[in-house]
C-alpha cells in the first residue's frame, strides 16, 4: 500500500526541520543581558592583554621573528578559512559565529587558558616525575585536557550566545575548526617568536622560516583537526546530536585527545631520538619518529572523515525536508534534490546521468540555484517572500535552459 505524502504535511514537517535546524535564525553578538556576552567581551580584553604582556618584553630584541612568524602564519590562514568555509554548506551558521570562534582560540584559549593551564600542569608533573619524564612524556600527557578544553569553551560559549543556531554535532564540527585554528596560529606564531629567543636573536628570519615551513605541513592534522573532532563530540556528549548517542560523542572526544597526545609526544621525543642527525646510529630513531608521526597523521584523517560520515545525516536530512515540499510543487526533481542535499558520490552520479558539456554546466547551475533557494528558504522561515519568489524563478530559468 503506498502512503501519499500531502501538500500540508511536507509543509509541517519543513517547519519541523528548520525549528530543529536553527537555520536561518538571526545572531548578534551584543547581546546586554546575556552574561555569555560578557564572558565573550572579557575574555577577549584578557587575551589581548596577555597576547601585549607576553610580546612586548622581547619585541625589541626578536622583532624580526615575531613579524615573519605573523605574516607567514597569517597567509596559512587565508587557505583553511575558504577550505572551512565551504563546507558550512549545509544548514549553514552565519560568518560571526566563526569569527568569534577564531578570536577566542587566538586570544582566550592560548593566552588566558592553555599557557597558564600547561605550565602549571607541567610544573606539577615535574615535581612528582621528574625532569626526565616531562621532557619525554609531559607535552603529551597535559595538552590534550588542558588545551582541547581551552578550545572547546568557544563551542560552549557560543551555545550560550546562539542557542537556537547551535544545534548539531556538524555545527560543533565547524566552530571547533574556527577556535582550533585560531589557536594553532596563534601557538605557530609562538612557536616561531620562541625560535628567535632560542637562538639568542641569531639569523631571526632563517630560524622563524625553519619553524614556518614545519609548523605548517604538521598544523594540517593537528589542533584545527583535533578540536574539529572534539567539539564534534561534545555536541553529541550533551545530547545535541540525539541523546542515543552520548556514547558516540564521549568516544570522539577521547579519540581527538588520543590523537593530540600521541602527536605531542612523539613531538617531543623527537629530538632524544633524532640526535645529533649527524650520527648514524640516531638515523632509526629519527625515521621511528617520522614514520609514528604519519601514521598518526594518517589516522587523525581518517578519524575526521569518520566524524564527518557521522555528523552529515542529519545536515542532509534536515535540507531535504525544508526542499521536499518544492519537489512536490515540480520546481526541480527528486534526482536534482537527491544531488543538492546527498554526498560527492551523489552529485557524481546527477551529472553522469546527464549528456554533453552545456547539460552538465546547466545542472551545476542548477543545484547552486536549489541550494540558495533553501537558504533563502531559511531565512524566511519557509514564508513566500520575494526573496524566495526570486529564488524559485531562477531555478526555473536554469532547468528551462535559460
Amino acid at each position: 500500500m503506498t502512503t501519499v505524502i500531502t501538500g500540508r504535511e511536507l509543509e509541517e514537517t519543513r517547519a519541523a526541520a528548520l525549528d530543529a535546524s536553527g537555520w536561518g535564525t538571526p545572531f548578534r553578538i551584543v547581546q546586554w543581558h546575556n552574561a555569555c556576552f560578557w564572558v565573550l567581551v572579557l575574555g577577549l580584553l584578557a587575551g589581548a592583554e596577555q597576547l601585549v604582556e607576553f610580546y612586548q618584553r622581547g619585541a625589541g630584541a626578536y622583532g624580526t621573528a615575531l613579524t615573519v612568524g605573523a605574516i607567514a602564519f597569517s597567509l596559512y590562514t587565508v587557505p583553511w578559512v575558504f577550505l572551512l568555509r565551504r563546507h558550512n554548506r549545509y544548514t549553514s551558521l552565519p560568518a560571526r559565529l566563526f569569527v568569534v570562534a577564531f578570536a577566542w582560540g587566538v586570544l582566550t584559549a592560548t593566552f588566558v587558558m592553555a599557557l597558564h593551564a600547561n605550565s602549571a600542569a607541567i610544573s606539577l608533573e615535574g615535581k612528582l616525575f621528574g625532569h626526565g619524564w616531562i621532557g619525554d612524556w609531559g607535552p603529551g600527557l597535559t595538552a590534550p585536557f588542558t588545551e582541547e578544553s581551552a578550545k572547546a569553551t568557544a563551542l560552549v560559549l557560543l551555545i550560550g550566545l546562539a542557542p537556537r543556531l547551535v544545534r548539531s554535532p556538524y555545527h560543533g564540527l565547524l566552530i571547533g575548526a574556527f577556535a582550533g585554528l585560531g589557536f594553532q596560529i596563534a601557538e605557530d606564531v609562538l612557536y616561531a617568536y620562541n625560535s628567535a629567543v632560542q637562538s639568542f636573536g641569531a639569523d631571526q628570519a632563517g630560524a622563524a622560516l625553519v619553524v614556518v615551513v614545519g609548523r605548517s605541513v604538521t598544523g594540517l592534522t593537528t589542533h584545527a583537526l583535533f578540536s574539529a573532532v572534539y567539539c564534534a563530540g561534545l555536541m553529541w556528549l550533551i545530547g545535541r546530536g540525539g541523546a542515543a548517542h552520548r556514547l558516540r560523542g564521549l568516544l570522539l572526544v577521547a579519540g581527538a585527545m588520543l590523537g593530540h597526545g600521541s602527536v605531542d609526544c612523539l613531538a617531543s621525543m623527537g629530538p632524544a631520538l633524532g640526535g645529533a642527525l649527524g650520527g648514524l646510529a640516531a638515523l632509526p630513531g629519527l625515521l621511528a619518529a617520522l614514520g609514528g608521526l604519519v601514521l598518526l597523521s594518517v589516522a587523525s584523517l581518517l578519524l575526521l572523515r569518520l566524524t564527518f560520515k557521522l555528523a552529515l545525516p542529519q545536515e542532509r536530512r534536515w535540507l531535504r525536508d525544508i526542499l521536499a515540499p518544492e519537489v512536490a510543487a515540480g520546481l526541480f526533481t527528486q534526482a536534482e534534490l537527491t544531488a543538492a542535499t546527498g554526498s560527492r558520490r551523489d552529485r557524481r552520479a546527477f551529472r553522469r546521468s546527464l549528456h554533453g558539456s552545456d547539460q552538465r554546466r546547466t545542472g551545476k547551475r542548477v543545484l547552486a540555484a536549489v541550494r540558495r533557494l533553501a537558504r533563502q528558504l531559511a531565512l524566511a522561515q519557509g514564508a513566500s517572500t520575494d526573496e524566495v519568489a526570486r529564488a524559485r524563478e531562477e531555478v526555473f530559468r536554469l532547468r528551462a535552459g535559460g
